[in-house]
């Protein structure tokens, strides 16, 4: 019989389930404004959670000027000088960021002396978990809150399996094993339209293959946003605040939800690959025009629905199949990045569950959510700040997601405590500029004014077209 081992006490204000970037933002906050003590448990050797497995040229699809924790900048917020996003603020690699997050930990969070971090641990819930190398069993007395960083789990292509079949002989491979390749294959088949899928197209064109060897296979196209767009720096806010202008213009205009997406890509707000085929997918990925170009290069693009099979000379469709060529390589990069669990309370009780609370920026939700916790006694106060917006999917879920960023910076913005913070936290990321625009600034003061006079037909529309939905 294995001998048991015996339970080790521990005691601590905040217990974080979680040090991947969710879990880490939220201790920064916590650490920077408070006097707390916390324990982080989590299941990986080292914090940074699902970076640990990202694949060796991932890099962030968002300027790495807001990312991270808020109390230190990730990287130096310089610009790219090569490379398809050349021109635009820097895209930190996942092996910075890995390295980022470790330098928090063991230069910052631990010498703090009021965090523990406990790695190779796994959660078993009621404030106890176990060594994943030992057996040995912690039980820790929470004298505030338990925070579950771990709700919107991040899968990763590297422990991602797949949803369709394939013949034993077929030489297949996540997205992490392209740089592991000893030989040439005869073509690549690049399984995923999203963030990934465009990943693995995109190191295959930048390192010298054939755009006609590279066959991609999407389910769903994607709306796309333009980088550029979305440059935290006075270089570049002209063009923010003229996608916040016309994104309002174009939805105070629309008279259907059709119509509104047409308008969305003539103003640019909106971008897709191929002209010929109208997205029904957003999840908020950025792209810049340099590879945009490159992509459209990629001629052999299958939309035949989700795959059933994978065979070693054809590949099966819901809608049919194709022939492949002998020796080809099949990539597989159809994992959702993000856990689509249904939303729950952020605050309930003695429990934080960390989810967004405005589109597309997950750190800085976690940020945000901190600094309520500490600033706010009354929980259904703190909901009532912090409503949860739902992962995008569909195409559609454009509109709830900025209904519900909308929604929730109208509440921030009105109380002026949260307003100056949003301006001196970096995560936020826009805030600060635009507060800082003088008033006789030529340039951008008409912009200001076309988004004040919008705004709000903006939103009784957004309004409008979700009860449309539902």
């Amino acid at each position: 019989m294995k001998e048991a081992k015996n339970e080790q006490i521990l005691e601590t204000d905040y217990l974080i389930i979680g040090a991947g970037a969710v879990g880490m933002a939220f201790a920064d906050i916590i650490l920077s404004e408070t006097n707390a003590n916390i324990i982080m448990v989590d299941k990986h050797h080292k914090p940074g959670g699902h970076w640990n497995l990202a694949y060796p040229f991932v890099r962030l699809h968002q300027p790495s000027k807001y990312y991270g924790v808020s109390s230190t900048e990730l990287g130096d917020n310089g610009k790219d000088e090569v490379g398809f996003n050349k021109g635009l603020r820097h895209l930190a690699s996942g092996s910075a960021i890995n390295a980022y997050y470790d330098d928090i930990m063991n230069y910052e969070f631990l010498p703090s002396g009021r965090v523990q971090f406990f790695p190779m641990c796994e959660y078993k819930g009621d404030g106890k978990f176990t060594s994943l190398l030992t057996d040995e069993v912690h039980q820790v007395k929470v004298n505030k809150k338990i925070v579950d960083a771990t709700y919107m789990k991040t899968k990763v292509p590297a422990s991602h399996q797949p949803n369709y079949t394939r013949d034993a002989e077929v030489h297949f491979i996540p997205i992490n094993g392209l740089t592991n390749l000893s030989k040439a294959p005869s073509e690549f088949v690049i399984i995923g339209g999203g963030k990934t899928g465009i990943d693995a197209c995109l190191w295959l064109l930048e390192n010298g293959v054939d755009p006609d060897k590279i066959i991609w296979v999407v389910s769903r196209d994607a709306w796309l946003i333009d980088r550029k767009n979305l440059q935290p720096s006075e270089e570049y806010l002209k063009d923010y605040l003229n996608y916040q202008a016309l994104q309002f213009e174009a939805l105070e205009k629309a008279d259907s939800i059709s119509e509104l997406f047409d308008k969305l890509e003539k103003s640019g707000v909106l971008i897709r690959i191929d002209q010929n085929v109208k997205p029904k997918m957003f999840r908020g990925a950025t792209i810049s025009k340099l590879e945009l170009e490159q992509l459209r290069r990629i001629k052999n693009v299958v939309r035949k629905g989700r795959v059933k099979h994978v065979g070693k000379d054809n590949i099966s469709f819901v809608e049919g199949s194709i022939p492949v060529k002998e020796g080809f390589v099949c990539v597989d990069c159809s994992a959702n990045a993000l856990s689509h669990a249904k939303s729950k309370p952020v605050f309930s009780e003695d429990t934080i569950t960390l989810q967004i609370i405005r589109g597309a920026q997950i750190v800085f939700s976690a940020a945000m959510i901190a600094h309520l916790e500490i600033s706010y006694k009354d929980e259904d106060q703190k909901n009532e700040l912090c409503k949860v917006i739902e992962l995008p999917s569909k195409d559609t879920d454009w509109l709830r997601m900025l209904l519900g960023t909308l929604t929730n910076e109208q509440l921030w913005n009105q109380d002026k405590e949260l307003k100056k913070w949003l301006h001196d936290n970096r995560l936020d990321g826009f805030s600060d500029l635009v507060a800082n625009i003088s008033e006789d600034n030529e340039e951008l003061q008409p912009i200001l004014k076309r988004i004040k006079n919008s705004i709000k037909p903006a939103i009784e529309k957004l309004q409008h077209f979700e009860a449309e939905l539902s």
